[in-house]
Formats: C-alpha cells, structure tokens, sequence
C-alpha cells in the first residue's frame, strides 16, 4: 500500500511540476520579446524591469523558504502558489501591461511582486516541496523534475506562433494550465501516520528563525554563495535578453519568434532527457565537480554566443542549456543535503541559491543592459563568459567536497 501512495504521489506531483512550468513557460519564454515588441521597451528599460523583478523577489525569497521548511510536508504554500498561478492571465491582460505602458517603475514594482510571488519564489517553493516528498518515499528528484522541463517545452514549442497571433493568448493559457496545478495538488495525501512523516513535521516545527540564520555565520553556505553569484547568476543575467539577440538574426521579428519557440522548445525535450542522466552522473562525479561541470558548460555557453554569427551557430550554443541546467539542479540539491542541515533544504535552495542569485542580478542586470546598448550583444557576451570562467575556478578552492576521502589501511607491526 505505501508503494502505491508513493507510485500516486509521484506522478500527481510531476503533475503538478508540469502544469506549473506550462503556466511559467506561456508567461516568461517570451517575456523579453514581449516587453520589447509590445511594451515598446528598448534593451535598458528592459533591463531595470529584469532588475526591479530581481529586487522585489528579495523581499519574497526568503519568507518562502523559511515557511515551506517550517510547512515540513504540509501544502499550505503550495495553495497559495496555485491560486497566483490562476490569475497569471488577468493579471498579465488587465494589470501589468497597463501599468508598464503608464510608467515603468510603477509596473516593474507592482509586476515584480507577483511575479516573485508566483514563479521566481513559487518554483522553489515547489521543487522544494518534491525533492522533500522523493527524499522520504524514495523516488529520485530529477525524474518528476523532468516533467517541469516537459512542461515548459511543451508551452514554448506554441508561445512564438501565438505571440505573432496574439499578445494576451498566451496569458489566457497560463491561467488554464493552473487549473491541473491546483487539481493534482489536491489528490497529492501524505500520510501523517508515518513514523519517518511524523520526525519530519516534528523537526520542522522546532525550526526557528535564529537556525536560519546561523547559516549566514557558516562558511561553507558563503562559498556556496561565491559559485551561486559568480556564475549561475551571471549566466541568468545573461539569459534575460538572449532571447531579443536570437530574434534578430533572422530576416523578420516574426520569423525569429516563432524560431525562438521551436529551438526553445527542442531544447528543454533535450533537458527533460538530461533529467534521467544527470543523477547518474552527479552520483559518479559528486555534487561539487556537478556544479563546476554545469559551470564550465555555462561559461562556454555564454562565450561562444560571442562569437557565433549565423542562426545554426547560435542555435547550437542555445541547445547547450539542455546538458548544463539538469547536471547543475540535481548537484545543488546534493550538495545542500550533504553539506548543510536537511532540515533547512528549501531555505538553503531559495535563500541560498534564488535569493542571492536575485540579489547580484537586482545590479548586473541594468549593468549588463547597458552594456548591449553600448558595445552590443556579441562583445558583451565574451565579457560575461570570461566572468562566469573566472568564478568556476575559484569556485574548485572554496566550495566543500562531497565525495568522501579514502580511508587509509592501519599498517600493523
């Protein structure tokens, strides 16, 4: 019986993790190309509103994570998450749009919020909540983590064509795609009779705020930090307006979209492949050597998009996000739980990977705006590859090995 409840929950939480990257996926793939072509934005307006998102998301991050390890394997979070992602398409037709087109810091402010409240905080809230649930019943995090990445194919495969069909349609899809969110969620039953169940809720309930922040006393948890800023949010600064540069190596915007959508979508099917992989090989290489591998493919990433010139080339960078971002999730979930206190799981993922990310990206991302205005998209690219380069090498001193050293044999006399 307790094999079929874990069975059940497994696929209604991929469910879950579907439906709320589709959501994501018809608001944010496009979300630069949308607020370039139909809120008249150029790259450093763009910009602060990448960066407003940023600094908003720092005033929710961190609540989400304290709460969802206090939560334990209760729901509470995750409602409130689905009924956000339910009025995604309202909010996106009858609220942020009108509120950019009238002034850009009121719109950024108000939109920043939600989005923090609703996907940039929310998918921490939810990978959390799984990985949690795979770590007690047994099932791997990447294998419902592949569904997310289905999810956001699926959407991103269609969100160019309805784009150039109309502006508001994918939002309308958004708010529909919520609805399997919040069914699903209400068939997912955890058993609170289990003895491993019960120490779990227990432990979360005598969780205080002073062993949340006793973690910023920790090394180890700044290290972490040094990789999370140097590079993964480096490379997500870089991500923001990639979509605005492949556009427009096409002979029309139209065109681009809608190649934009393709290629996106082809390469997150990639990714949700690489989701089966990659525990395999973070297991055999360690978590640590997991996120300087994710790390180097980022760097050459971002360096190559440099340098390619052609719709092939830059395609073929774009499809390296299918082999790096499934190596970097499933180690950063690995490296939380074998180096810091599993209690504190989704507080270390959201406030030590997505909060400190969101707070190097509240700056780079008006920086690195400006930097595309001034010198353009390729020779801003080489610039951030190289930075990205650099912290992965320092990156292989400061962060703590996982994998365990060799005992040596006692030599008897």
């Amino acid at each position: 019986m307790t094999d079929i409840i874990a069975k059940r929950n497994y696929w209604l939480l991929s469910a879950c993790i579907l439906s709320f990257f589709l959501t994501w996926s018809f608001c944010f793939s496009i979300y630069p190309i949308w607020l370039n072509q139909a809120i008249g934005l150029n790259g450093s307006e763009t910009g602060l509103v990448f960066s407003i998102n940023a600094i908003t998301a720092l005033f929710v991050m961190p609540c989400y994570g304290f709460l969802q390890d206090k939560l334990g394997l209760r729901k509470n979070l995750l409602w409130f998450v689905g009924l956000m992602l339910l009025l995604s398409g309202p909010f996106f037709i009858f609220v942020y749009t009108p509120l950019l087109m009238h002034s850009i810091y009121l719109g950024a402010l108000v939109g920043g919020f939600y989005c923090s409240a609703t996907f940039f905080a929310g998918v921490g809230a939810v990978e959390t909540y799984i990985e949690r649930v795979g770590r007690t019943t047994g099932f791997e995090f990447g294998k419902a983590r592949m569904w997310g990445s289905v999810g956001w194919a699926i959407a991103t495969f269609f969100t160019g064509q309805i784009f150039n069909v109309s502006v508001s349609l994918n939002f309308i899809l958004a708010s529909c795609c919520a609805l399997i969110f919040l069914s699903s969620l209400l068939f997912v039953k955890i058993s609170e009779d289990s003895a491993k169940q019960i120490e779990i809720n227990q432990k979360a309930n005598a969780l205080s705020l002073r062993d949340a922040l006793l973690l910023f006393q920790q090394r180890k948890f700044w290290a972490f930090a040094i990789w999370v800023i140097g590079v993964s949010c480096v490379y997500g600064v870089y991500d923001q307006q990639f979509a605005v540069y492949f556009a427009a190596q096409f002979a029309s915007q139209a065109e681009g979209n809608a190649m934009y959508g393709y290629l996106n979508s082809f390469q997150v099917f990639l990714e949700a492949g690489g989701m089966f992989l990659a525990p395999f090989i973070v297991n055999k290489i360690g978590a640590k050597n997991g996120l300087l591998l994710s790390g180097a493919i980022m760097a050459l990433r971002i360096i190559g998009s440099g340098y390619a010139a052609d719709p092939i080339s830059i395609s073929a960078m774009k499809l390296l996000h299918a082999a790096e971002l499934p190596i970097m999730l499933i180690a950063i979930f690995k490296y939380i739980t074998a180096t810091f206190d599993a209690r504190l799981s989704a507080t270390i993922y959201i406030v030590g990977f997505q909060f400190m990310g969101q707070v190097a990206a509240s700056g780079l991302s008006i920086l690195v705006g400006m930097l595309y205005d001034q010198i353009g998209f390729a020779q801003s690219y080489k610039i951030i590859g190289l930075v990205v380069a650099f912290f992965v090498i320092v990156s292989m001193f400061v962060l703590t090995s996982d994998k365990p050293k060799p005992i040596k044999n006692a030599v008897t006399t």
